[in-house]
């Protein structure tokens, strides 16, 4: 093994034999990783709020077989059995800072030794990894921001957020897997809503490092203008920043991660994924192939306009997604 990777798989054992003192709830609720021999490539997940890190496993399995090395830690106050209610919830952080430090000390974990380093996670998650591409967009390589919590997807839930220190609970379908805990105090939430203002607002100024912006139309937890907003801000200062947004008709949930979550086309969202991260085109080059390809087949669009091997040939079965982002965009 690399030095690299002894020192990864170190601080995995480290990691795993603290937690194992913890009483998590399930065996696999704790931090995942997957340690390549040797290898300077890594991914770094965060998982959602109120969930764990089996909701990006999956995933975490295919950037592991592109010869990546996957850290998804089990974020600050999660996982943690007890009977939470409204008289005890979870120990879930209500100060952002927490959540920085903890997605900081990750990042430098991942660059002691990493020469590609891709960031990414989901809902509450992705919005942490949303703030370390404006706070350090020369450390990373590519964000990957699924369905990020930059405000709720009704103004008066936004406003309820804000004021209301009540304990909430998940509605859950029962036909769905659910990770982590069933409820939480609101103070907990907010945090993730003024980090999304944040995160909003420094776009509008500063250089993020290059993000792939993942939203559905089906998604009835978040605010996909929102989405729209971070996106077109982000373009401006750094051009190779895509968006994806899924049409009703493929039915993506919030939680996208997995099927047993209720995504039943996980696989076409981590073939999307790995497509952009093997990609090196703008958002602007992305736009003219799908005009091009009105008229071409994609291996012809790609030759006139000279994006050989700039553009993951896996992208040519998605292209249709992406020409339908390119539409929502320009309404």
């Amino acid at each position: 093994m690399s030095e690299y990777s002894n020192n990864l798989l170190a601080i995995a054992r480290e990691v795993q034999a603290t937690e194992s003192k913890l009483s998590l709830i399930a065996e696999t609720t704790g931090s995942q990783f997957l340690i390549q021999p040797n290898s300077e490539k890594i991914c770094l997940f965060f998982h959602g709020f109120t969930a764990v890190p089996e909701q990006f496993a999956l995933i975490g399995k295919a950037f592991y077989q592109a010869g990546y090395h996957v850290l998804i830690p089990l974020l600050a106050g999660h996982g943690i059995a007890g009977e939470w209610n409204g008289d005890n919830p979870p120990p879930l952080p209500e100060d952002p800072q927490i959540y920085q430090e903890f997605g900081r000390h990750w990042l430098e974990i991942a660059r002691s030794g990493g020469k590609e380093i891709i960031i990414g996670g989901l809902s509450g998650g992705s919005t942490l990894a949303a703030w370390l591409a404006l706070e350090y967009p020369d450390r990373i390589n590519k964000t990957l921001i699924f369905a990020p919590y930059l405000s709720g997807s009704n103004k008066v839930v936004d406003l309820f957020v804000r004021i209301f220190n009540i304990y909430f609970e998940w509605w859950q379908d029962p036909q769905v897997a659910s990770f982590g805990y069933d409820g939480f105090a609101m103070p907990a939430l907010r945090v993730f809503l003024d980090m999304g203002t944040e995160v909003l607002e420094k776009a509008q100024t500063q250089k993020a490092a290059p993000m792939l912006i993942v939203s559905s139309e089906s998604d009835r937890a978040v605010g996909n203008r929102e989405h729209e907003k971070l996106f077109n801000a982000a373009v401006q200062l750094q051009p190779k920043s895509w968006y994806v947004c899924f049409d009703d008709v493929w039915d993506i949930p919030h939680n996208m991660m997995t099927q047993a979550e209720g995504n039943e086309h996980v696989d076409l969202l981590i073939s999307l994924t790995l497509a952009y991260v093997n990609s090196d085109a703008t958002w602007a080059e992305m736009v003219t192939l799908c005009d091009r390809l009105k008229q071409a087949d994609f291996p012809t669009a790609i030759a006139q306009l000279n994006l050989h091997g700039r553009i993951a040939s896996a992208m040519a079965t998605i292209m249709g997604i992406i020409d339908t982002s390119i539409e929502k965009l320009r309404d």
